[in-house]
């Protein structure tokens, strides 16, 4: 059996858990830029996950599978702009992007991935 590490476990939800090799991240919000522009949102989650990822020991070239959950899809544009300048080519990962509404209004953007270790 493999063991499980936790990443910034708290008392409802870890930020990030690592089991075998892989690390599977909880969906980041802007935290640090609540009610901003879809593109400060999204460059205040990518740098989350940055730290999150280096803190596993991986980084953005390691990303399998990415989740992008919008507020409004007609901002898929926006959000693509900072996500495309992020990421390094040819190690783009799966990717689903789909309009959702999150869980508080000051967010319109969240962001999940899984990646290998």
């Amino acid at each position: 059996m493999s063991d499980i590490k936790r990443l910034s476990a708290g008392p409802r939800m870890s930020q990030g858990v690592i089991h075998g090799n892989t690390v599977y991240l909880a969906g980041q919000v802007a935290l640090g830029a609540p009610g901003t522009s879809v593109a400060e949102q999204t460059a205040d989650i990518l740098s989350r996950i940055d730290a999150l990822l280096a803190e596993a020991g991986t980084d953005k070239t390691r990303i399998l599978s990415a989740t992008i959950w919008l507020a409004d899809i007609a901002n898929f544009a926006e959000l693509n702009g900072v996500w495309d300048a992020w990421i390094v080519p040819g190690q783009t990962p799966a990717r689903a992007c789909v309009e959702s509404r999150l869980a508080a209004p000051e967010f319109t953007v969240e962001i999940g991935v899984i990646a290998a270790l």
